[in-house]
């Protein structure tokens, strides 16, 4: 995905449009009509099939609130937000990244959560510039997807003077993580469907981390 074109006065919106309802309507595609047993499907065989097609689809309702609420909150919105007690309670999860799955586990339920953070990622996007989603930043621990794969995240990742352990990301960054991570988990559901002899819904854009020349993309 390439962003660095825009011009810095352009409205945040025109780099991540797919956050409106794109991504919504890859997601309730890809789970619609499925069983519990098809929702329910895991296997040790592969490290991509440990989770199942329900927690891949908690594990995204999850992200965005996690994302722009939990850790960029206190910079976008410092007198805090009508919907943020409801934020933390989605949040105060006893599952590792993912909704209570003891309160949302139809399909139904965790959709309705994914609306509630991809609504959060459009109201940010609509009062932010590409100028200023490029000049935010966020300082995070210095592992993971960030520093593991810069080329994805041109000019968003800067190290913390003095902290080898800590980075700056950007608020671009954050929403380039967020869509990678969306297009990643919507073709580790597909597999999974396909390990159960069943068909993708939707065809998943060639962006992100699932495309990386070292990613396991090996299949049932």
């Amino acid at each position: 995905m390439t962003t660095d074109t825009a011009s810095d006065d352009a409205p945040a919106t025109s780099l991540f449009p797919q956050f409106e309802n794109r991504i919504y309507q890859w997601v309730s595609a890809e789970v619609e009509g499925l069983t519990d047993a098809q929702l329910d499907f895991e296997s040790d065989q592969w490290e991509w099939s440990k989770w199942s097609i329900r927690r891949n689809l908690s594990h995204m309702a999850s992200g965005d609130l996690r994302w722009l609420w939990n850790r960029w909150g206190k910079i976008l919105f410092p007198e805090g937000s009508p919907k943020g007690e409801e934020y933390d309670r989605l949040l105060d999860s006893p599952f590792d990244r993912r909704l209570d799955e003891n309160l949302y586990s139809e399909p139904a339920a965790i959709l309705e959560k994914l609306v509630l953070g991809l609504d959060l990622c459009w109201s940010i996007l609509s009062s932010e510039t590409v100028g200023s989603l490029r000049s935010k930043e966020l300082e995070s621990p210095a592992t993971g997807l960030f520093t593991q794969y810069p080329q994805l995240f041109p000019g968003g990742v800067r190290p913390v003077p003095g902290d080898p352990s800590k980075v700056y990301i950007t608020l671009e960054t954050t929403f380039l993580h967020r869509y990678y991570e969306f297009t990643t988990h919507l073709f580790n559901v597909q597999r999974i469907k396909r390990a159960q002899g069943l068909s993708g819904a939707v065809e998943i854009p060639q962006d992100g981390y699932w495309v990386l020349p070292e990613w396991d993309r090996s299949e049932a």
